[in-house]
């Protein structure tokens, strides 16, 4: 009876340690007590969660009158054809390249005051700067991923993102006015690492009224980025022609 008994404390006890352990594995990381969102990510693929995309309208957009114009005249010479960003190693910009970056995974680089987001597919990178940044936004350039700034709203990250230049050739199309507002939260679904980025874009000259979505990203632990050399093809056609003797000219400006 006294062995059994010591037999079923013992089990109880290791159970104990084991349920502790567990436990402590399924704690969300923090950093300054902050939710921590460092780490490689890729689609989310749980059951029933948005994948690669998940927008209102399914991605379609409800244009204006003059922004139609726009998409019409660039699908005009660009469809049928393998013409595309992509292909000529160019990134997809917001919202896209957060939405969907073609599948390819992400890694995310916190810090304190900046996140450092770099998605695999065409090597694109977003900074996104906490608080008070320093930067006179009338100096900011316009590009394709934007400006973005970062402000915590409890556990939550509520990213802005505006700057950005006009893009028809966009699943979202939109114009220099757009503005893009992500809330990023960290949570575990099924024991795995779960970010959840829901986003609205805004856009007086190119939408006629905002349009919305949600993106999910499970953590890819142990993961990392390979290099995308989309160009290395390219400049590897440009050395085998040089070395048949032809003459290329000078390709730069």
């Amino acid at each position: 009876m006294r062995l059994t008994t010591i037999r079923l404390t013992a089990c109880l006890a290791a159970g104990l340690m084991m349920a502790g352990v567990a436990a402590q594995e399924q704690e969300l990381p923090r950093l300054d007590g902050r939710p921590d969102f460092t780490g490689v990510w890729t689609t989310y693929r749980g059951g029933g969660g948005p994948g690669a995309f998940n927008a209102d309208g399914g991605g379609q957009t409800i244009l204006t009158e003059e922004a139609q114009a726009k998409v019409d005249a660039y699908q005009a010479v660009t469809g049928g054809t393998n013409h595309s960003p992509g292909a000529y190693c160019v990134g997809s910009g917001m919202p896209a390249s957060m939405a969907g970056s073609g599948g390819y995974p992400m890694e995310i680089l916190q810090h304190p005051d900046q996140l450092n987001v770099t998605y695999e597919a065409h090597k694109e990178i977003r900074r996104i700067y906490i608080g008070d940044h320093g930067f006179d936004p009338n100096e900011i350039f316009h590009e394709r991923n934007g400006f973005a700034v970062g402000r915590w709203e409890g556990d939550e990250l509520v990213v802005e993102t505006t700057h950005l230049t006009e893009q028809v050739d966009s699943r979202y199309p939109h114009g220099e006015q757009a503005k893009v507002v992500e809330r990023y939260s960290l949570g575990l679904e099924d024991g795995r690492r779960v970010i959840t980025n829901q986003w609205t874009m805004t856009d007086p000259a190119f939408l006629t009224r905002p349009i919305s979505g949600e993106k999910k990203w499970q953590a890819l632990e142990g993961g990392r980025l390979l290099n995308y050399e989309c160009t290395e093809p390219q400049w590897a056609d440009i050395v085998d022609r040089l070395l048949a003797g032809e003459e290329i000219g000078y390709q730069g400006e």
